[in-house]
């Protein structure tokens, strides 16, 4: 049984990690980490949960024997901080995505571990998912020719005050939902962009956003001729979807990357249609069963924090590209594993 300490008792943190952690049997959430210690003991009171620290008292928590590992959730900036420090401690992270705001950062993020002989992972749970690791699979198999081109849209209206808005933080649509459209578009390709470039909006009459772009519209070059286009909006209708068109057919998914409502796949070609409603599998259970899987057998678990990285590289590339208005190139990679059937996880969701 891997113990984890909730570092960020926000959103993510009360809506998806704590209620997916309660279904397994092999973890347990025995710590909250908070900046709000009063409302994180309600939280605690409210699932079971023992015991509560304020950051300042972090460093004691990990010089207990209370925990194994550490899901953090606190602002984008803070990744770094928190994570060196639960590696330097002996303590496995589990980090959410971006997974720093530097490349700096996410190197010693990744050295630290390495040094510590802890595990890193980041937190892109699709790689955890039935629909997610079934489309790549049809695309693996040639079900619809050479993948030639990926489209994606994300978006959906951000409430006014919402952290995402905060630049801060290191807000905007492209860190926060345009990730998932970049990291599915490598795996989609397997491969790495070699070249990209952005457009972005930004609404003069829209208090929401006099910090952060409302939208960004991206191109991404990949080799051998193939590329991946995707929008992602803070300020538009809510949509969730991409789709693969290959030399011999389609495939859509749609919803393609939220975990609140189950995916669909559909697929056609010259030779077949198929429709598939995946069952609606707690995305966020399948991910820390698979971590604490990995931590319980010694196994270095996918996605690490080189993939963490590798995605923010391109990031940073479709920042320079929005911001100069020129394509911007990318040094090939190394290749990083892919997701499959062996970081998939199927854990049902509580009832409500």
């Amino acid at each position: 049984m891997i113990r984890y300490a909730v570092v960020g008792a926000g959103w993510i943190s009360q809506t998806a990690f704590i209620p997916a952690v309660s279904l397994l049997e092999n973890s347990v959430i025995t710590a909250i980490v908070s900046g709000r210690p009063e409302r994180a003991r309600q939280l605690a009171d409210e699932h079971g949960i023992e015991h509560v620290y304020s950051y300042e008292d972090f460093d004691e928590l990990l010089s207990s024997d209370l925990v194994d590992a550490v899901y953090i959730a606190v602002p984008n900036p803070l990744h770094a901080i928190y994570a060196i420090q639960a590696a330097k401690a002996g303590k496995h992270v589990l980090v959410e995505k971006p997974i720093a705001t530097s490349l700096s950062d996410a190197d010693a993020m990744i050295s630290t571990a390495k040094a510590a002989g802890v595990s890193l992972m980041t937190s892109y749970r699709l790689h955890h998912d039935v629909g997610t690791i079934t489309a790549l699979q049809a695309i693996r198999e040639g079900k619809i020719g050479r993948p030639l081109f990926m489209s994606a849209t994300f978006s959906f209206q951000s409430e006014m005050g919402n952290h995402r808005l905060d630049t801060e933080h290191w807000g905007g649509p492209l860190q926060d939902i345009g990730i998932y459209c970049i990291n599915a578009a490598r795996h989609v390709f397997e491969a790495d962009p070699i070249a990209v470039s952005a457009m972005s909006t930004r609404r003069k009459d829209d208090p929401r956003f006099g910090s952060v772009d409302d939208s960004i519209a991206v191109t991404l070059k990949f080799p051998d001729d193939r590329l991946a286009q995707f929008y992602c909006s803070f300020g538009a209708y809510p949509i969730d979807t991409y789709q693969v068109v290959g030399t011999d057919g389609v495939l859509t998914m749609d919803p393609g990357f939220r975990f609140e409502h189950a995916m669909t796949m559909t697929l056609k070609s010259s030779d077949e249609s198929e429709y598939v409603h995946f069952p609606h599998y707690d995305h966020f259970a399948g991910q820390v069963s698979y971590f604490s899987d990995c931590i319980e057998l010694g196994v270095e678990p996918q996605p690490c924090g080189e993939e963490g990285l590798a995605d923010l590289e391109i990031l940073f590339a479709i920042e320079r590209a929005a911001a100069s208005g020129l394509p911007q190139k990318l040094s090939p990679k190394k290749s990083l594993p892919r997701p499959s059937a062996i970081t998939l996880r199927t854990i049902k969701r509580a009832v409500a």
